[in-house]
Order: structure tokens, then sequence, then C-alpha cells
């Protein structure tokens, strides 16, 4: 029990103190990748024409979380080559130096998330998805993520008090949208929705939280005001939630995989997306770009899942009601 006792503290000390980490050791890491920006010095990277009208065949996909989700892993050439017109971002945030505007979609050429953010797990979900979806389906992925934030910086009720009590360098992060990135998120999806359908949500956070046994339930809530917000049925708009990196990994946070394996427990529309065999980061935090890719290939076959378990359902409940 004490030996437990004592990973369960060293889990805690390391997420808390990547989370408190000093603001010029973050900024650092940002200037240092600013090479991840793409900019072919003309044009905003992926520009493509704007939807004009509803398309029940442009399936849209909510991404929010912390550094994971935001991504972490240098872009590598073969992250921006043989991406498909069907695979698109929209932007949650300005980009001042491609000249991606906020609302506008583009081809997913990354980064996702912001500029000077690295390779996300919804760069590769995208691209399975599309690779796996008929040829009529476009994919669409909005991602509003801040590296070392607790869930609670989602929660509209605790948000500002939390942002408040937060380091300089997280701040700073929270002012690209506004000081309200749930708002955000809610502002973006409710503009995709004039032009496609959003079919399921994946969070990726846990290490600012590890360990706390509450965590299901606080995610629950962000869901169930996601889900409320945006018109969407649970059944029909599933929430992935991706392990951190694995014990095997010697991944920091491990620990709080076994509170995300509850998550089917607390809400009947969650999934758990597996993380064993991604390879991790020497930070042992965060996750290599091959770790990225894999993961979010592996997202889109837990989507892809549960979209057919949503599928026979709505069929069941379709039989049920000609009766």
């Amino acid at each position: 029990m004490r030996t437990i006792c004592m990973a369960i503290a060293l889990g805690l000390m390391a997420c808390t103190a990547y989370a408190q980490e000093k603001k010029g050791e973050v900024s650092n890491f940002y200037e240092k990748n600013a090479v991840l920006n793409y900019n072919d010095g003309n044009n905003p990277a992926g520009e493509m024409p704007q939807p004009t009208k509803f398309d029940p065949n442009f399936h849209i996909y909510l991404c929010f979380g912390q550094s994971n989700m935001e991504g972490n892993a240098r872009i590598e050439p073969q992250d921006r080559e043989n991406l498909s017109p069907r695979f698109r971002m929209m932007a949650a945030v300005d980009f001042q130096n491609t000249g991606r505007k906020k609302g506008q979609w583009y081809v997913a050429v990354p980064p996702l998330c912001r500029e000077y953010t690295g390779l996300t797990p919804a760069d590769y979900f995208g691209r399975t998805m599309v690779e796996k979806s008929p040829k009529e389906v476009s994919i669409g992925v909005i991602n509003v993520a801040i590296g070392g934030c607790s869930i609670d910086l989602f929660d509209e009720d605790k948000a500002q008090a939390y942002i408040a009590k937060s380091a300089d360098w997280l701040q700073n992060f929270c002012k690209a949208y506004d000081n309200h990135p749930y708002q955000r998120l809610v502002e973006m999806a409710k503009q995709a929705q004039k032009a496609g359908v959003i079919k399921g949500i994946l969070l990726h956070q846990g290490c600012t939280d590890n360990g706390q046994q509450d965590w299901p339930e606080r995610v629950k809530l962000v869901y169930e005001r996601l889900l409320n917000d945006l018109n969407l049925k649970a059944e029909e708009c599933p929430l992935l939630v991706g392990e951190l990196m694995s014990q095997q990994e010697n991944g920091a946070c491990y620990l709080h995989n076994s509170v995300i394996a509850t998550m089917p427990l607390v809400i009947p529309t969650a999934y758990v997306v597996p993380s064993l065999g991604c390879k991790g980061n020497f930070d042992h935090l965060h996750f290599t770009a091959d770790g990225y890719r894999e993961l979010g290939r592996r997202y889109a076959e837990v989507m892809l899942k549960a979209e057919k378990i949503s599928n026979a359902m709505s069929g069941k409940k379709a039989k049920k009601s000609k009766k």
C-alpha cells in the first residue's frame, strides 16, 4: 500500500510540476518550435472554398483538452503530404503568420490548434476517418486545447476563477480564446453546424487532474453542456477519451488511466481510446510524432465502432416507432 501511495504521489507531483511550469520554459518550447508553423510565404495553409450550404455528408468532430490534444510533437514532412481535401479543419483562432482566420475552413494541414503547436491525435484521426469513410463523406475537426490546463478550464462555472489563479503562460494561451475556451468551442461548433453534422467529441486531458476520482463527473458536466448547447443527442454524438501515456512507456500520469477506464460507467456514450504501444516522449507526459499518429488512428477506429453502435441503436428505435 505504501508503494502504491508513493507512486500516486510521484505521479501527481510530476503532472503538477508540468501544470505549474515556468512561463519562460513553456515559451521556450513554442519559440524553439516556431518552424512547426506552416507558411508558404503567400497563402494560408490549405486554403479552400468555404461551404455555402449544408451537407449531411460533412461529418464534424470537436476536439478539446490540454497539451497532448493541442499538439506537442514536431510536425514532420510526411504529416503535410498526401492530405485529402476531404479532411478539413476550422481555425478556432486567427493564425497571424499564415493568414488563417477564425471560423474559416481549411484543408487540414497541421498545425490544427494554434500557430506553433505541433502534431495532435486529431491529425491522423481525420486522415484515417477519410480513408475508412465512403468517398462522398468529408471530415472536419475543430480543435480548442490549452497545454497544462485542468478540465475545470472547460467548465464555464469555474473557468474564470481557474484562469485568474493560473500561471502567466497559461493565461496568455487563454487570451487566444478571449478567456472563454469552452464558449469558443461552442461558437465554432454552431457555425460548423451550418455546413455539416457534428458526429462526435474527442477529449485528451488528465495530466493536470491526475488521479482525481471526481474527474469523470467533471468531464460529464462539460460533455452534457456541449450536447445541450449544440442541441445534440448523446447516442448520436459519442465522447472518445484518450488514455495518457502508458506505464510501459514510463508515463508520469499513467495512474489516471484507471480513472479514464471508468468513463463508460459514468457516461454510457463514452469510449476509451487505449494508449498502450503509442510511443512516449522523454518528458514522460507527451507522445512522440509516431505516438500521436498511432493514437490518432486509434481514435478513428474507436469512433467508427461507436458510430456503428449508434446506427444500430437508431435502427432499432426506428423499427419500434413504426410499430
